[in-house]
Order: C-alpha cells, then sequence, then structure tokens
C-alpha cells in the first residue's frame, strides 16, 4: 500500500487531524485493513510460522522485520501499531481514572429533574 493511499484512508475514516477517532471506530478500521492486506493465506486458511514463544520474541521479531520494509510500508506498519497500542486499552484506562467519580451515582428520574 502506497503511503499516499494510506493517508487517504486515515483522514476519510478519522478526519484530517484524526478528530473522529474513538476506540471503536480505530478498532474497525486496523480490522478492515487487516483484511485488505495481503497475507499468508492459502485456500482461505490462514498459515501461522509464527516460532516466537513470548511476547517480547514477537515484538523484536516485528521491529526486525519492519527494518528491513521498503520505506513507506515501514510507516505504515509502525503507524498502524501505534495507533492500536494508543486506543487497544483507552476505555480501561479512562474506567481506572474516572470511574471511580461516578460509582453510586444515579441519574435522577426526569421527573425530579423539573423540581429543581
Amino acid at each position: 500500500m502506497k503511503l499516499h493511499d494510506f493517508k487517504r484512508m486515515v483522514h476519510a475514516q478519522f478526519g484530517p487531524h484524526m478528530e473522529n477517532a474513538t476506540p471503536s471506530n480505530v478498532r474497525e478500521f486496523l480490522d478492515k485493513l487487516q483484511t485488505q492486506w495481503p497475507s499468508a493465506k492459502s485456500n482461505g486458511r490462514f498459515i501461522i510460522d509464527e516460532p516466537a514463544l513470548s511476547y517480547e520474541e514477537i515484538l523484536r521479531d516485528f521491529f526486525a522485520r519492519v527494518l528491513e520494509l521498503p520505506e513507506e510500508q515501514a510507516v505504515v506498519s509502525l503507524w498502524t501499531l501505534a495507533l492500536e497500542l494508543a486506543f487497544a486499552d483507552l476505555h480501561d484506562v479512562l474506567e481506572d481514572r474516572f470511574g471511580a467519580l461516578f460509582r453510586g451515582i444515579e441519574e435522577p428520574p426526569p421527573e425530579s429533574m423539573e423540581e429543581v
């Protein structure tokens, strides 16, 4: 995928300054992008040839392979990884940070709002 095509897709999905990005639509975008990228498929089956035994080994392998990619493909691969990591646990981070503020608070029924 050419970088300018990728930028066009990102801008169409999230806006020119990523202003429309949410954890939900980021996940949808990444899933859709993954189905469009060529992968190791054979007769509709995925071939998983992953010799790594730990998450650290998988990361080392990924970054080593990215260094061998053409520049435009490397940028797209690194950008999508960064996007995924940034938005993957955003919901959990926000829940941890703000959840305690709102626990136990119930919205008043609509009729009590008129009395206020």
